[in-house]
């Protein structure tokens, strides 16, 4: 899967995308025919402690896919968002099953 990080006014470290590349790797297991995904990390302007935004935009044939989380750490926010798009990858895959 082809995974692009793209930082909103900031820039992002080396330790970081290789989280998010391994983190997106792990979704094909659940949908093989994931074609790409972009993931984009923006910091709000905002006096919360939860103010690391991440937009994950999944590519898959005939649809795509996207969400948002926001929390304390990137790392958490790709987790959890990996955790929803998780979901919605084993329903669509059940959904296709269905029609076959």
């Amino acid at each position: 899967m082809k995974v692009d990080v793209h930082a909103v006014n900031f820039t992002v470290d080396r330790k970081l995308v290789d989280f998010i590349q391994e983190r997106m790797d792990k979704l094909e297991k659940y949908y093989d025919r994931v074609v790409s995904a972009d993931i984009f990390l923006k910091v709000e302007r905002t006096s919360d402690k939860e103010n690391k935004a991440v937009e994950i935009k999944i590519n898959v044939p005939g649809d795509d896919f996207l969400v948002k989380k926001q929390c304390k750490t990137f790392e958490e926010a790709v987790e959890l968002s990996a955790e929803s798009l998780e979901r919605v990858l084993v329903k669509r895959k059940e959904k296709i099953r269905a029609h076959i």
